[in-house]
């Protein structure tokens, strides 16, 4: 099996609804070690991220972050080590259009 390091999604969304950030490549595994959330406003916004394992719906069930705040024009780093199988879903939101940046990076084992 080989494993490659890289960025694995980046998105900016453009309204509040849910933006998918990374789905796992079918026949892959992935480790996220890192996602960054960047407030790019100079107003306090919030953030939800969620781990849909299969594709499941995102719900506060299966959030990582649910309306954590990030300070305006911050970031917030959340290092965790997340193991996805293949068809695994990261989505994320932004509280505030326009608002926030996310990026994921990590490792992909196929």
């Amino acid at each position: 099996m080989a494993t490659t390091y890289k960025v694995l999604g980046q998105a900016a969304p453009a309204d509040t609804a849910n933006a998918d950030l990374y789905t796992v490549p079918a026949s892959t595994e992935a480790v996220i070690s890192t996602i960054v959330v960047s407030n790019v406003t100079a107003t306090d916004a919030t953030c939800r991220i969620f781990v849909r394992v299969a594709g499941a719906a995102a719900a506060a069930g299966n959030a990582l972050v649910y309306d954590g705040p990030v300070t305006a024009n911050d970031f917030t780093a959340i290092t965790v080590g997340i193991t996805l199988a293949a068809t695994d879903v990261i989505t994320v939101q932004s509280g505030t259009a326009d608002a926030l940046t996310f990026q994921a990076f990590g490792s992909e084992i196929a």
